[in-house]
Formats: C-alpha cells, sequence, structure tokens
C-alpha cells in the first residue's frame, strides 16, 4: 500500500502545478488552454483531496500513538487511545477509497450503449432465448431509470430472434452492461420438446458503446450507401417509398441495413449510429495482442464466443463463470433483477485492477 500511496506525490504535486497555471494572467486568457487545464485539475481534485486528508489521519495517528505511550496523565493517555482507535478505522477506509479512486476509469464508462443479441447454437430455441434476454435486459434497464429502444430486429417464425439491436440510453450505462458481451447459454427443455428433455441452446451478447461523429471519424468516402424499398409489415408507406438503408464500410466490409424506421433519413441516422460503434468495435479487436493485455486483469475476455454464463431452468438457477457466481433465483434474473450479478463482477473487476496496480507498484 505505502507504494501504491507514494505515488500520489506525484500527482499532488500536478495538481498543486495546475492550480498555479489556473490563476495565470496568460492561461486565463486563453479559452482553450484554460479549459483543458481546468479539466485536468477537476479530474485530479477528489483523490487528491481523500490523499490529503490520508496525509494528515497518518500524522495525528503517530501524534497520539506517542501521546499515549508517553503522556503522564492517564486522561489524557485515554483520551489518546480513544482518538487513536477513530483515527485508525478513518485510515482504513480512506486507503480503500483511494486505492478504488486509482482504478484506470473506463473512458467508456458514462457513455450509452449498442447492444446486439443474437440466436446463436440451438435453432429455434436460441432464438426465443434471445427474446427472453432481450426482456430481461429491458425489465434491468426500467429498474435503472434507463430508456430502451429497439432499433432493428430479425424475428423468426417461433416468435424469437435472430438477430435483434437496441440502444441504451441513461446514466452509467456502459459501465454496468459491459460485462454482459459473451455468450450466454441455457438449459431447458424447449415448447416444441414433446419428450419432456433439457436441451442446451446459446445466444451471444455484444455491447458496444455509442459513439458520434466527435468520438470517431470515419471518412464518408470509406461508405457506401445503398438505398431499397423496405420489405415486411408498416403498411403502404413502408413498401411504396426506398427508405431502407444498407450502409457498407468498405474498408471493414461491416454492413448494416435499417428499414425499421419510417423515414429514408431516420434510416439513415439509426444505420450510422449502429455503424459507428461496429467500426470502433472492429478496430478495438483487430489488435488482439494488444487488446487482451488491455483486457487480462478485467472480468473474462469480452470474446463474443467467450461462455460468460448458464442459465439452468430446471434448478432456478444462474452461474455467471467468470467469478464462480451461482444464485439460485433464476426467476427475478430474468424479471431484470441483475443487480447482484453485476455488483459482484464490478467488485470482482476493481479487485483484479488493484492487484494488478500492487503489482506494477512493487516492481518500481
Amino acid at each position: 500500500m505505502d507504494k501504491i500511496l507514494a505515488q500520489l506525490d506525484g500527482l499532488i504535486d500536478r495538481y498543486d502545478e495546475l492550480t498555479e497555471m489556473m490563476a495565470d494572467p496568460e492561461v486565463i486568457a486563453d479559452t482553450k488552454r484554460y479549459l483543458e487545464v481546468s479539466k485536468e485539475s477537476a479530474s485530479m481534485t477528489d483523490i487528491v483531496s481523500k490523499y490529503k486528508r490520508y496525509r494528515e489521519v497518518i500524522k495525528e495517528i503517530a501524534e497520539n500513538d506517542q501521546m499515549m505511550r508517553e503522556s503522564d496523565d492517564k486522561e489524557l493517555a485515554d483520551l489518546a487511545k480513544e482518538e487513536l482507535a477513530d483515527l485508525t478505522v478513518e485510515r482504513d477506509q480512506l486507503e480503500d477509497e483511494i486505492k478504488l479512486m486509482m482504478v484506470p476509469k473506463d473512458p467508456n464508462d458514462d457513455k450509452n450503449i449498442i447492444m446486439e443479441i443474437r440466436g446463436a447454437a440451438g435453432g429455434d430455441e436460441a432464438s426465443l432465448f434471445a427474446a427472453d434476454l432481450l426482456d430481461m435486459y429491458h425489465h434491468y434497464a426500467e429498474r435503472e431509470g434507463w430508456h430502451f429502444e429497439l432499433i432493428d430486429e430479425n424475428r423468426t417464425e417461433v416468435g424469437g430472434f435472430k438477430s435483434v439491436a437496441v440502444m441504451i440510453t441513461g446514466e452509467n450505462v456502459y459501465s454496468k452492461l459491459k460485462y454482459e458481451n459473451g455468450a450466454h447459454r441455457v438449459q431447458r427443455v424447449p415448447v416444441t420438446e414433446s419428450q419432456g428433455r433439457v436441451h442446451t441452446s446459446t445466444s451471444t451478447v455484444a455491447v458496444m458503446p455509442e459513439y458520434d461523429s466527435v468520438d470517431i471519424d470515419i471518412d464518408p468516402k470509406d461508405i457506401r450507401v445503398d438505398v431499397y424499398r423496405s420489405s415486411g409489415a408498416g403498411g403502404q408507406h413502408i413498401n411504396k417509398t426506398s427508405s431502407a438503408v444498407r450502409m457498407t464500410h468498405i474498408p471493414s466490409g461491416i454492413v448494416v441495413a435499417m428499414q425499421d424506421q419510417r423515414s429514408q433519413q431516420q434510416n439513415r441516422e439509426k444505420a450510422m449510429q449502429i455503424l459507428r460503434a461496429r467500426v470502433y468495435d472492429y478496430y478495438e479487436s483487430q489488435n488482439q495482442s494488444e487488446y487482451d493485455a488491455s483486457r487480462k486483469s478485467a472480468v473474462g475476455t469480452g470474446d463474443r464466443s467467450e461462455r460468460i454464463r448458464t442459465y439452468n431452468y430446471p434448478q432456478n438457477r444462474v452461474t455467471d463463470h467468470r467469478i464462480g457466481l451461482t444464485l439460485n433465483k433464476l426467476d427475478r434474473i430474468m424479471n431484470g433483477d441483475l443487480g447482484e450479478v453485476i455488483d459482484a463482477l464490478i467488485v470482482s473487476d476493481q479487485t483484479k485492477k488493484l492487484e494488478q496496480i500492487s503489482d506494477e507498484a512493487d516492481q518500481l
């Protein structure tokens, strides 16, 4: 812990430097520079305040310890002993808070997300499970006060989804749902099974941060746009006009087709939102060795093929394989009660990252 905290001395020096810069007339006159400095300073304020208080507490602990051991006044020594106990508790709390604040923040944590769910292994049953996962995330979003919008769907004849895409917007959406990336396995008796046998099927979930044109710059020359007449339900309007849009990102080969919105412009906007997320996700995972290294301390790899969780209906059990968590309340989880699972994943992720920070500090 001492080595970790020692790294904060340099942070305080930088914070003091930034404070001086914010009072410099030349910096104040340069609006862009001032905003950069003030933003960097604001990002440090909480941890600097905690660490300064921590140093005060350490000093007070030493003073009270000395007073307790050396004072001839019993009443004064007892008072020092009492204060020492309170200060020790505060020190431990501050250490825990500081360590958590030192965990690198994922720059995408505050972003909204685009989530894609696909029926994978298991045919019709996999598509039905994809629909169940969609309902689960919808209920969870409602509990969190988030907005849940269906933006693309490819339904099956049995009422499931070959694929479905939604946009979830609200506070800290990505920070909580990023752990849902991967393969979700279900074990249950399908509605089409006449012999009562338990089948195993799989659906995959992809969680991508929503990016705008400021976050990711896609050259318009790299995008081919095709328009065509929409098919399926939607009335006369949807079939008589070329409102459907297909966007192809030529360098990566990624294709997004959108026909669920009423106008071509709306379909263009939605298609572009999904395309940005998919293109970023594609390039993020291209450099696999660097990608894996950056995620080695995270919960799982985030790989779509990684089996992350099993939903066992006969035993009303959900198991998250990454952290070895088993809960016998599948019915509640499928109804959106995901909080306990996600909180456990966050704690595990933070713990592993703290261990990594400690290992790096030991090597200094």
